[in-house]
């Protein structure tokens, strides 16, 4: 069944003398990675410890049948990891021809290898990875290497900008960007640096026979049970330490880790982030133990290692302790310990996406008596930091391969006394995040565009702030795996503008498309429905009164303050759109301030 199973750095995988081409085929899904796997990649080559990442395995099926012509691989599993590595190569690629006035020979040599690992060196015309052709997949990958002068011929594609392969390019781009200029050295040895990590990174490629071979394969791999994971092993070294050091002591120590595990819960990375964010929040109490600048996924085992081996119990009782903390952070923990109102800003800062910053959470909640700190006070800083969240997850600024670092160096700083650590975090905050005037200029843009969930969270802020116990709607309500409540344009944003809709912007069609593309995502036309399904193309009348089968209001008279203005209103257009815009963004800068 398996022809053969070989680990291979990158730099093999993609060999510049080889003619091996790794094709999509036809039914695989078309480029489906975001923005978190682009992150999780890049973090994972470039922070490691050590060259040579293991990135996963890829299995193929030779499809060659002429000796002398390429090796086909039909990419059975893999093709989004190998689409990515790829993407990342052209942009370090783009990066490093944009200097190629500052390279010597030995370094344009260099230049030279890497486009022969995208494209073949025997035939410039073919890619190293084919794509598939569904929803202009490849001609959009063909046009991301043309633009960055891999490929010479351009493929005609429209709205390239606004799909995930350009959109990852561009991301690579920006931190590869981002990465060098941090750095004191030339920006080509470091560019030179990151072209050999992602060259010594490693992949297992498994070559089977056929497309039969090819699914029991992947349904026995599917099927085995789910791999040990780092925590997995962590656990494990610490119950045998525990047993050698005390025996008789495993019932014990396995109940108190099962503890700590349910106040985690059952979902993988949050459990993983706990322990990071648990070594980066308290590094300066284990320096004695361990130096390590960060805990990192590829390093986390090493550091428990560590910790688990000085002193297991005393190990065991402080990251249970953590951990109970944590679930209260994560809004898990029920119990009456903690006040609402703290309660209330945790909640918030987890749907403003603020995961980054519960290090400096658990720190200040597990020190609170000795920093002299009250629940008040946290809750006042967690209400900061959702305002510095808000203004982060739309303006981009500081960027999120910053934030971990960040918080750790908060925490450094802090010294006891409320007053000293409030006015401490607050001033932190404000050094690194976007100005009032750029946060402004997003919020006057197409948010919706730029961020959805950090424009639903901006929206649904604005309908709760004027909400009393009698009026109280959960916006957060689920239906199965969705939220109830969901964004809605007030102006429809599908290309086929309504009749209704047309005469409201003016009477003509380009006018409305005009008007469509320049504001149907801004603020100022968009609010917050239960039933959005409902409204789609409707009139913007028959939006405002629609009613459910009970008589109930489900369009803009549906009682929210936020929809105020749409219940109120007989037209919509341009003018309006544009007034709401403004006084919705001054809502939402007096709403998010930065102390």
């Amino acid at each position: 069944m398996i022809k053969s199973v070989h680990d291979y750095p990158i730099s093999q995988l993609m060999n510049i003398d080889d003619a091996v081409v790794y094709r999509i085929p036809r039914y695989q899904r078309e480029y489906k990675w975001w923005k978190l796997q682009w992150e999780d990649l890049f973090d994972d080559i470039f922070d490691a410890d050590a060259s040579g990442y293991f990135l996963g395995s890829i299995i193929c099926i030779n499809q060659t049948t002429d000796t002398a012509a390429a090796s086909v691989l039909e990419v059975v599993d893999g093709q989004q990891r190998l689409t990515t590595l790829s993407l990342l190569l052209a942009a370090l690629y783009a990066s490093l021809r944009s200097r190629r006035d500052q390279l010597n020979d030995e370094q344009f040599v260099e230049l030279m290898n890497l486009k022969h690992r995208i494209v073949l060196k025997k035939d410039s015309t073919k890619t190293r990875v084919i794509p598939q052709q569904q929803n202009s997949n490849q001609a959009d990958y063909f046009a991301v290497l043309a633009d960055a002068g891999l490929v010479d011929k351009k493929p005609k594609v429209s709205n390239l900008g606004n799909r995930k392969i350009k959109k990852a390019f561009k991301y690579f781009e920006s931190r590869i960007e981002a990465r060098i200029t941090e750095s004191d050295r030339s920006e080509v040895d470091d560019l030179l640096d990151m072209i050999q990590r992602v060259s010594e990174a490693v992949l297992v490629k498994i070559e089977v026979a056929s497309h039969s071979d090819a699914y029991v394969l992947f349904e026995s791999l599917n099927n085995r049970g789910t791999p040990l994971t780092p925590i997995d092993l962590i656990k494990n070294k610490l119950l045998a330490t525990m047993e050698t050091r005390s025996p008789g002591s495993l019932d014990e120590a396995f109940d108190q880790w099962t503890e700590l595990i349910e106040e985690l819960g059952d979902d993988y990375p949050i459990q993983e982030r706990f322990f990071r964010q648990y070594y980066n929040a308290f590094r300066k109490d284990l320096l004695g133990i361990i130096n390590v600048p960060v805990a990192t996924k590829t390093n986390l085992i090493r550091v428990y290692e560590a910790l688990i081996q000085n002193n297991p119990e005393d190990f065991m009782a402080k990251v249970v302790d953590a951990g109970q903390l944590y679930s209260v952070i994560l809004n898990r923990n029920s119990d009456g310990d903690t006040p609402e109102n703290l309660r209330t800003a945790l909640r918030q800062l987890e749907r403003a996406q603020g995961a980054p910053s519960y290090l400096l959470i658990l720190f200040l909640m597990s020190k609170r008596d000795e920093l002299r700190i009250s629940d008040d006070d946290i809750a006042g800083i967690v209400r900061g930091l959702v305002s510095f969240f808000v203004r982060r997850n739309l303006t981009g600024v500081p960027q999120t391969y910053e934030l971990q670092r960040m918080f750790m160096a908060i925490v450094d700083q802090i010294e006891p006394g409320a007053e000293k650590i409030i006015a401490h975090i607050a001033g932190s905050l404000r050094a690194k995040s976007a100005s009032d005037s750029e946060f402004r200029e997003r919020l006057e843009g197409p948010i919706y565009e730029d961020n959805v969930e950090a424009t639903r969270f901006i929206l649904a802020m604005l309908a709760e702030r004027d909400m009393t116990k009698e009026t109280f709607v959960d916006l957060w309500a689920r239906e199965g795996q969705t939220l109830a409540w969901t964004v809605e344009h007030v102006f429809p944003q599908g290309l086929n503008i309504p009749k209704s809709w047309t005469e409201l912007m003016g009477g003509h069609q380009d006018n409305a498309l005009a008007v469509q593309q320049e504001l149907v995502h801004t603020i100022g036309n968009l609010t917050i429905t239960r039933f959005n399904s409902n409204l789609g193309n409707k009139s913007f009348t028959e939006k405002r009164d629609r009613q459910d089968a009970k008589g109930r209001y489900i369009g803009y008279k549906n009682g929210l303050s936020l929809n105020k203005l749409l219940a109120s209103s007989d037209t919509w257009d341009a003018d309006m759109i544009r007034q709401r815009t403004e006084s919705l963004v001054d809502e939402v800068l007096d709403l998010f301030p930065l102390g």
